[in-house]
């Protein structure tokens, strides 16, 4: 890609993003959206490979089957209500529509199904953009519409995205879908808890940015993109892979760490909202996304390949013994 390309195309996205912030219209907020999709596809394709060229289609159609249900869902607000105003959804299939809509731009599930094979197709560049800077922007509009959402619906695709996040990213063994579900899962707890307290929310979506960030930055110097070859990253930089288990601890959310403190804050909020058997099924859910954490911190740190499993000795020997 040619520099004036990549110039156009990062400064697009940050426009597009700024825009989509900054608007109080429906109409600038999907302009933003659309100026982010079409300014990321390039960064997804660069590459020329059949997989990033599949990558890229499979994001901009997801994208703009989404944007167009945004459009949709403002447009019957407004023939209802005459208000074009963000902060004014009032329609009930309105607030349903654009819920689904922004589920779908974020990759929550049920409609998860494009971001791990998207992520999988990209540079690890650009999916960090993918996992950070172009979550913003549905972010922003989840935050100034919070209060006229749909709490059930919001809570059951919260639950459903924390437990599909930590389930299928047990058996992966590619690094960049594992930091898709991780991704997915994390987005749950932020979403379960947007309607009750958006600042918490934002306070979860902040840190769990800043850790991936740590993550994949770390994962791009010592190029891993696997779990064999984060086996071996040890010997190129070892420090930066102490560092790295000690992330990925902190994205697992254990206690001592950073990435706990969301997570409790976000338990003892949904406790006082009455809804305790919602905090007990997501905080047994993200122990499954700890396993694939710990298998992570335990392959990158403790493993001397090519010994990747502590194998036990065979009980009987392969060749049968002849008598003397």
């Amino acid at each position: 890609m040619s520099p004036h390309t990549s110039l156009i195309s990062t400064l697009s996205l940050f426009l597009g993003t700024a825009l989509t912030i900054s608007s109080n219209h429906w109409i600038t907020a999907w302009m933003g959206l659309e100026i982010n999709t079409l300014a990321i596809i390039p960064l997804i394709s660069k590459s020329h490979h059949p997989r990033a060229i599949e990558a890229s289609i499979k994001y901009f159609l997801t994208q703009a089957a989404a944007s167009t249900i945004i459009l949709f869902s403002s447009t019957i607000n407004a023939w209802s209500t005459g208000q074009w105003d963000i902060t004014q959804l009032t329609h009930p299939t309105a607030c349903s529509l654009l819920t689904s809509a922004i589920a779908m731009k974020l990759g929550l599930a049920p409609f998860h199904f494009w971001f791990p094979e998207v992520l999988q197709g990209s540079p690890l560049i650009t999916a960090l953009l993918l996992s950070t800077v172009m979550k913003f922007p549905p972010v922003a509009i989840f935050l100034l519409t919070s209060t006229s959402l749909n709490p059930t619906l919001l809570t059951t695709m919260a639950i459903m995205s924390v437990a599909l996040g930590g389930w299928m990213g047990l058996n992966q063994t590619q690094v960049r879908k594992i930091l898709a579900f991780s991704s997915i899962a994390h987005l749950g707890w932020m979403t379960s808890i947007i309607i009750f307290n958006p600042k918490l929310a934002l306070l979860t979506f902040y840190v769990y940015i800043l850790i991936t960030t740590a993550i994949f930055l770390s994962v791009n110097t010592t190029n891993s993109l696997s779990l064999s070859t984060v086996m071996t990253s040890w010997t190129k930089t070892p420090p930066l892979n102490a560092a790295l288990m000690l992330t990925l601890l902190s994205l697992a959310g254990l206690p001592p760490l950073s990435g706990f403190l969301p997570k409790w804050l976000i338990i003892q909020e949904l406790t006082k909202q009455e809804m305790a058997a919602t905090a007990t099924i997501i905080a047994l859910l993200s122990l499954l996304s700890l396993f694939f954490y710990l298998r992570l911190t335990y392959y990158s740190t403790i493993t001397m390949p090519p010994n990747a499993i502590n194998h036990m000795k065979l009980w009987r020997p392969s060749k049968p013994m002849t008598p003397a």
